[in-house]
């Protein structure tokens, strides 16, 4: 009977090292239903619609959506892409929006897409109008739907999306 427990006990070892396991980029991989630790929180709530108007100023809390006490994203006018204005005060192509892992794909489908920065997630983001989109909130444990609707070329920092609320 020991060895039959014993043996139930690695089972279960060997399938929570898989289930939370990396991709090959080191990203995390969520299990199905989206518990990369088991405290991850999958917001489906009423669509919020966030919008930044062309020129407007990106430091300004209005022109910031602050999704969390630590995710603020929003964009400079100089065609960049979004940042996270809550610990970084412009975009870093690679990496922004601090914080945050993106996937293309549905909040339905969570266990299965792969999250990666921004711009690794979408490819060049003025295609991403359109596109279905999840966020995950590292710090925060929330993964969101995200659906652009606007994204402003030449220079002018406009954006609008809509995302799932807690």
């Amino acid at each position: 009977m020991t060895h039959i427990l014993k043996y139930v006990y690695l089972l279960f070892a060997i399938s929570l090292l898989i289930g939370c396991s990396d991709d090959d980029t080191g990203f995390p991989v969520p299990t199905p239903g989206g518990n990369i630790d088991g405290n991850a929180r999958i917001w489906t709530g009423p669509t919020v619609v966030f919008s930044k108007t062309n020129g407007s100023d990106p430091d300004m809390e209005t022109n910031q959506d602050r999704i969390t006490d630590n995710v603020w994203i929003t964009r400079r006018n100089n065609g960049g892409q979004i940042y996270n204005a809550k610990v970084e005060g412009s975009a870093n192509k690679d990496e922004s929006p601090m914080g945050t892992t993106w996937a293309v794909g549905s909040i339905d489908n969570l266990g299965n897409l792969a999250f990666r920065p921004f711009r690794i997630a979408v490819g060049s983001p003025k295609d991403v109008v359109g596109k279905s989109l999840v966020m995950h909130l590292i710090q925060d444990g929330v993964y969101v739907s995200v659906k652009f609707t606007d994204w402003s070329q030449g220079k002018e920092g406009g954006f609008s999306y809509e995302r799932s609320s807690e």
